[in-house]
């Protein structure tokens, strides 16, 4: 059933400050304004790096969770958590979607996605406030259904995995892809909290990759696939955080997470049975 704008659920205080007045998307750290850790592989670490091998990085894990999902010739897809619209722009132009519809709980993102929006794309790109927990569609509207580096945010994936699957159309295809615990082990929340500042104060959600593939497989999605792309992430990302914080620094610990086992980057695809 498709919620009301009233529906959507209050953010967490650390997600409304960093999307709103602190403008992640406006900072060196995110060049370009895509605002994902990047996926580096084909960039030579071994050089410094530069803004343009930041925001090459960024549209490689688009293309990499677009491709997942791929073909997309005439189809219609949903982001969800798609901050400022540089992905559904991505997905337009290179994937070839009739229209891609942007969705994001941060009203502020949402006015910087609509004033950034290509200039004659208004039929082919639109914008809408919601939760992945609470999304404003109707049943079966989407062909795809895609999220980039956003689930890390999400209160309640077994809500996201629901309203997934209620709004794609009997053979349709969803793509996650982020950061998240590989394992069940409930201390990894507070070795997480320990290590890094952004799941002490909220902002990132330590789930697993078992909860999950469970809440998909729960939701009637079938074909769920797990596919680690750590490789390609962490040591990039490391690279560039390195051009702004020296070691100790606490972003630098995402790296010795990831070293550690206890957190890792993930794509999951799963399907709608036809």
């Amino acid at each position: 059933m498709k919620q009301s704008p009233g529906d959507v659920p209050p953010m967490a205080p650390a997600v409304q400050e960093a999307y709103g007045p602190a403008d992640l998307g406006a900072m060196p750290l995110f060049a370009g304004g895509f605002i994902n850790f990047g996926h580096w592989q084909g960039i030579d670490l071994d050089r410094p790096l530069g803004e343009d091998d930041r925001i090459r990085s960024q549209r490689a894990m688009y293309r990499h969770v677009l491709g997942s999902v791929a073909p997309g010739e005439g189809l219609e897809a949903l982001e969800v958590g798609c901050g400022r619209g540089l992905g559904c722009a991505v997905a337009l132009e290179e994937y070839g979607y009739a229209r891609v519809t942007g969705m994001d709980i941060h009203p502020q993102q949402l006015e910087r996605a609509r004033a950034g929006r290509p200039a004659g794309r208004d039929g082919q790109m639109r914008f809408a406030r919601g939760a992945a927990e609470h999304m404003p569609f109707g049943d079966a509207e989407f062909d795809r259904v895609y999220s980039v580096e956003a689930a890390q945010h999400f209160r309640d994936l077994g809500a996201f995995a629901h309203e997934t699957a209620r709004v794609l159309r009997p053979g349709g295809r969803a793509a996650v892809t982020s950061f998240f615990v590989p394992d069940d082990d409930p201390a990894r929340a507070g070795q997480l909290a320990g290590l890094l500042d952004s799941f002490a104060s909220g902002l990132d959600v330590a789930h697993s990759i078992p909860e999950l593939t469970g809440s998909l497989e729960r939701a009637g999605l079938t074909g769920v696939r797990v596919t680690s792309i750590g490789a390609s992430v962490w040591p990039g990302w490391d690279r560039w955080l390195s051009t702004m914080w020296e070691p100790g620094a606490w972003p630098r610990n995402f790296l010795r997470a990831y070293e550690g086992g206890i957190l890792d980057y993930f794509t999951v695809t799963a399907h709608r049975p036809a």
